[in-house]
């Protein structure tokens, strides 16, 4: 099964009438398309750099306190002006009457979800905390490492059948295979429903629907690919929900990084102000029509790549309107599904061969013959992924 391959020395066409450039990779490094690290919008934001510019002085931003007159006391006001003019954009999630909460990432969020959301009772048994399958690689080990009596990780929602109080994670579009998901356990016993939308932007899936659930998460780093800047936020309905969420935050990190807010808030700002003024800039300065086109071309040269190889299959997607982009696409997620074909057991094991790194379904809570793909790395990685699944044969 061991399968050699070489860089190409001119560009690889494919049936499907797209073209690999050639690689800069040396033959004999990995290609790491394991992690989830959103670099690929680098480019964008070189071209709009001296847009993003932030100034803090040494005297400036030094309180732990945000905002005494809201909720979540941490969150200044730009922040919190900038989430809420971004879903108003977008139009991707109602804000109206939820209380917003902010986190050092949306995986601080996710805790903070965990405790809010469990019985409170110390005499309780922990509550049941479950995910369709394939579901998130780090759900489990998040919930596991906390060792809380108040809740513990159970496994696949689908699965679930326990007349118990339960939280099920809906991820939409899912991580790692891109679907689109709504909750499936099957108990007499209402469950709380958190969903992870770390995905539902523009450039990933089109925009169907503006989402009103009772507990809503985002994430900055998947929006706009500024993962440093750590900032994740959370819509919820219930104010004691949130009140107990922010007092986890408090807990854990006593607030979140001003810096970052500040940083992140003149990011937001520079996306919205270019659909504000959409007649007067072109369309490689609008954030969401960049990544986009991004997003498509590499997964046509992907799609091109595996065809060639023929060693896996790949999840197809539905074509639907966007109400952002107001024209009809089919969805171009963050990551690669595939499925090994017919005598390859291990997916992971195979492509650590061809010395690319991947994230195998073990991790996701299906057959080791899946594997995830990122396609959100640099412009060099994913035209060496290319290269070598477009070589890569099955014996």
């Amino acid at each position: 099964m061991v399968v050699s391959t070489i860089n190409g020395t001119s560009p690889l066409s494919h049936s499907n009438g797209t073209t690999i450039p050639l690689s800069t990779f040396s033959c004999n490094s990995f290609v790491n398309v394991e992690k989830g690290d959103p670099v690929a919008f680098r480019p964008y934001w070189e071209k709009v750099r001296d847009e993003c510019t932030v100034e803090i002085k040494g005297d400036e931003w030094m309180s732990y306190l945000g905002d005494t007159n809201n909720l979540c006391w941490y969150m200044v006001p730009q922040m919190r002006d900038a989430i809420l003019r971004l879903h108003n954009v977008v139009g991707n999630a109602v804000t109206k009457d939820k209380f917003l909460v902010l986190g050092t990432g949306s995986s601080q969020l996710f805790q903070a979800l965990l405790y809010a959301l469990s019985p409170s009772e110390s005499s309780h048994r922990p509550i049941n905390v479950v995910a369709a399958a394939p579901y998130y690689s780090e759900y489990k080990d998040a919930t596991d490492i906390l060792q809380s009596r108040l809740f513990q990780w159970t496994g696949d929602a689908a699965l679930y059948d326990k007349d118990e109080p339960y939280i099920e994670v809906v991820t939409s579009p899912n991580n790692p295979d891109g679907t689109l998901r709504v909750p499936v356990v099957n108990s007499g016993v209402e469950g709380k429903i958190i969903y992870d939308l770390a995905y539902y932007w523009p450039q990933y899936t089109p925009i169907t629907d503006q989402l009103d659930h009772d507990v809503m998460v985002f994430t900055f780093s998947k929006c706009t690919g500024h993962a440093g800047s750590r900032i994740g936020w959370a819509f919820v309905k219930d104010i004691e929900v949130a009140k107990k969420m922010i007092r986890f935050v408090q807990l854990n990190s006593i607030g979140v990084s001003r810096e970052s807010q500040i940083r992140a808030a003149k990011m937001i700002g520079v996306i919205c102000d270019g659909y504000k003024n959409l007649k007067s800039i072109e369309s490689d300065h609008l954030f969401f029509d960049y990544s986009k086109r991004l997003m498509k071309e590499r997964w046509e040269k992907f799609k091109g790549a595996i065809e060639k190889s023929k060693v896996f299959t790949l999840t197809k997607y539905p074509t639907s309107y966007c109400h952002f982009n107001k024209d009809l696409f089919e969805q171009y997620p963050a990551f690669a599904w595939l499925k090994c074909l017919e005598g390859i057991k291990d997916g992971e094991s195979y492509l650590e061969k061809l010395k690319i790194r991947t994230r195998g379904g073990g991790r996701f809570g299906v057959d080791a013959k899946y594997v995830r793909v990122s396609m959100i790395g640099t412009e060099d990685e994913f035209i060496e992924l290319c290269t070598r699944l477009s070589n890569a044969k099955r014996e």
